[in-house]
């Protein structure tokens, strides 16, 4: 019986020893497989207008979704919109931004187009998160503020297609500029800044330039006025400067009537404000590019079937890729690598390099703004542009043009 007792003994003595040994090799802090998934994971915020106010920046945040996938089926995109009145909705716009903020996995947040609202959305995303990266694209605040409150600004370079747009009409055979607009945008700071430039560009390169006053469409005419203004204008404007005459305007809705009418009458057309194969052309010419949805290359093949059918062969043009489609793509993708660490944020060719993913074929080039008051070169604001496209030619090769110095001092 004494050896029984004592071979029990024994074995749970042995038992015991292992438990012991087994406890002391286990770390103390075990944190399940799956957490530590979740800690390594990260989201992206896009905000964007709705399909109302920007198509084209809402195009590109969906385009971002279906690569990554949405927050809320595992992906890491989450995506809002701000209100189509947003500048008496200012508050709205502030919540939707900030909101994005409450997501403790949320490292990046990029708003396209950056409308008022953003810098006070930014400035309290800052205070309370700080670890967010925060993108501004195509800004609509004072530029010192929103430089301030942001890592990085980016917008269209509207100082360098001052003086790129008027050696595309020269290129395109025209002798003449004619540049169309109204006192309300004229107030605006860049667009006279580029106005003023365009004039002085024409006068190096041999052109006439000309200035033509249109209704404004937010005036008592409304757009419907505003563009029958320029269908009934154009005819005389084309007999008044002639048919090598490019036409240009920095109303999106007097586009499409301009586009028309530079078609029917033999004209030239370089590309739009804001250069877009769907901007005034599809509107102009009927072009049905519902199965082109978001297949840009598919897009500007058949804009240029139709342009070219029309008439418009190397006499008018654009960019190949949606500027605005395009900044919403590639400030995600560059916010994605910075959280990654396979990009930096003060780099310009990591910026550009994401331009380039979303728009194969096409080249870019741009450059920091320089504050023309102070002479300053801002780091973190960048100005990019597209090459132009003309229908029934190809590619202009403008990225590639030395742009003269002067030009970035005039005011």
């Amino acid at each position: 019986m004494k050896k029984v007792l004592a071979l029990i003994l024994v074995v749970v003595m042995v038992f015991s020893m292992a438990a012991c040994a087994k406890q002391s090799t286990e770390p103390a802090n075990v944190q399940p497989t799956d957490t530590n998934a979740d800690a390594e994971k990260f989201h992206i915020g896009i905000v964007t207008g709705t399909v109302a106010q920007s198509e084209d920046e809402l195009r590109g945040a969906e385009a971002f979704i279906k690569e990554y996938g949405d927050v809320d089926n595992g992906g890491i995109v989450k995506h809002v919109t701000y209100p189509d009145n947003f500048m008496q909705e200012q508050e709205t716009t502030i919540a939707q931004i900030v909101g994005l903020s409450d997501d403790p996995q949320m490292k990046a947040i990029i708003v396209n187009q950056s409308v008022p609202g953003t810098v006070a959305a930014f400035k309290k995303i800052r205070e309370l998160r700080p670890d967010i990266l925060l993108l501004a694209g195509i800004p609509q605040e004072d530029t010192n503020m929103i430089e301030a409150a942001s890592d990085l600004v980016v917008d269209a370079d509207n100082v360098k297609r001052g003086y790129l747009m008027m050696l595309a009409a020269k290129k395109m055979g025209a002798q003449t500029f004619v540049h169309i607009s109204f006192p309300r945008h004229m107030s605006i700071e860049l667009l006279s800044r580029r106005r003023t430039i365009m004039e002085e560009a024409a006068k190096d390169l041999g052109l006439k330039f000309a200035f033509e006053t249109a209704p404004d469409p937010m005036s008592d005419v409304g757009i419907p006025g505003a563009q029958q203004f320029i269908l009934e204008k154009m005819p005389s404007w084309v007999q008044k400067y002639g048919k090598d005459t490019a036409f240009f305007c920095t109303n999106d809705a007097q586009t499409e009537p301009l586009l028309k009418k530079v078609a029917e009458l033999g004209a030239i057309f370089v590309e739009p404000d804001l250069p877009s194969p769907i901007m005034g052309y599809p509107g102009a010419f009927g072009i049905d590019l519902k199965n082109e949805a978001g297949d840009w290359p598919a897009i500007l093949k058949k804009v240029e079937e139709t342009v070219i059918a029309k008439g418009g062969a190397k006499r008018m043009g654009t960019w190949a890729y949606s500027f605005n489609y395009t900044t919403t793509l590639a400030l995600a993708e560059f916010g994605k690598r910075v959280v990654e660490g396979t990009a930096k944020k003060d780099s310009f060719e990591d910026l550009m390099a994401c331009f380039g993913k979303y728009t194969p074929g096409a080249e870019w080039n741009g450059s920091y703004f320089v504050d023309v008051a102070t002479g300053t070169e801002k780091t973190n604001h960048v100005m990019v542009y597209q090459d132009t496209y003309v229908f029934g030619q190809g590619y202009l090769g403008q990225t590639k043009e030395v742009i003269p110095d002067k030009y970035n001092n005039i005011k």
